[in-house]
């Protein structure tokens, strides 16, 4: 079983910058495509950003494209999201989130990220 334990929400102002964290336990996630989505009241959970194994391959949203830098640590068995620039519009609950069948190929869809995390919460005032 795996258990995704995401970190470093809060409430900032828009223009500021704040890094995300998860922790991954119960199996080395290094070989497998992590990313991270977000879902914002009343919308359904979009796809953020996603790293593949060994960190070779990066996919962004358009929405975060050049402000946000996904990374991970194989070390650490973590995965980390860099987010600058913040706007009123990435107010969301951000979720971490593990493809255990795929090394390279990066999923914008849910679907195929079968182990989440349980959230944390980034509001960006205006």
């Amino acid at each position: 079983q795996v258990q995704l334990v995401e970190s470093g929400g809060g409430l900032v102002q828009a223009g500021d910058s704040l890094r995300l964290s998860c922790a991954a336990s119960g199996r080395t996630l290094s070989r497998y495509v992590m990313g991270w989505f977000r879902q914002a009241p009343g919308k359904e959970r979009e796809f953020v950003a996603a790293i593949s194994a060994g960190g070779t391959n990066t996919r962004y949203s358009d929405s975060v494209k050049g402000r946000f830098t996904i990374s991970r640590d194989s070390a650490k068995n973590a995965v980390y999201l860099q987010m600058n620039s913040l706007k009123p519009e990435d107010t969301a609950v951000y979720y971490c989130a593990v493809d255990t069948d795929n090394r390279l190929t990066i999923a914008t869809m849910s679907a195929p990220y079968k182990y989440w995390g349980q959230g944390t919460q980034v509001t960006v005032s205006s």
